[in-house]
């Protein structure tokens, strides 16, 4: 698939993402591929019915769409879209930014209840790091683009040249300011 990041602007469509279900299965679909609501219930940890009436909501929206299969037996979906931004004035937007922090922690919870049972190179390789950071708006939003240009060519709904030992890895980047407090100037 080649890159398809769209901005979302539209309040239906923000608002409806916002779901904490419905962004798991939009960032399954986008990750790793078509797949069948029971398969995508296995990923997100949730229940067939569910994930085919979220994914249908999904697909209202133009988000994502029926995959046929070889054999038409079963209804698999895959993601029309490979990212996405929105604009923070959009309603919605502040629910949908709560939601997909949520999300981060979740797996993050996730990750370190699996890790021990890791291979050690995945160890070895996995990072946190948390700076402070003294800057403008312009230099924030900079540092974030040129994030994005070193992570872009990774994007696992596009990269083709994937090495056969690839795993799905959650990259996630916060840059939030701090909020003042009283005492400094």
């Amino acid at each position: 698939m080649d890159e398809k990041r769209i901005a979302l602007d539209d309040p239906r469509t923000v608002e409806a993402l916002a779901h904490p279900v419905r962004l798991d299965l939009l960032g399954h679909l986008m990750s790793e591929g078509p797949a069948t609501a029971s398969q995508c219930a296995r990923a997100i940890g949730d229940n067939p019915s569910n994930c085919s009436y979220h994914l249908r909501v999904l697909a209202g929206l133009g988000l994502v769409e029926d995959d046929p299969s070889a054999d038409g037996r079963e209804r698999r979906w895959r993601a029309t879209i490979t990212g996405f931004s929105t604009d923070p004035h959009t309603a919605g937007s502040e629910e949908l930014f709560a939601a997909s922090v949520q999300a981060d922690y979740q797996a993050a919870r996730q990750y370190l209840r699996e890790r021990p049972r890791l291979d050690e190179a995945w160890r070895d390789a996995d990072a946190h790091a948390h700076y402070g950071l003294r800057v403008t708006p312009e230099e924030l939003a900079d540092i974030a683009r040129r994030i994005d240009e070193v992570v872009r060519p990774y994007i696992a709904a596009i990269r083709a040249d994937a090495p056969a030992e690839a795993e799905t890895v959650n990259l996630s980047l916060m840059a939030l300011p701090r909020p003042r407090r009283r005492d400094r100037p």
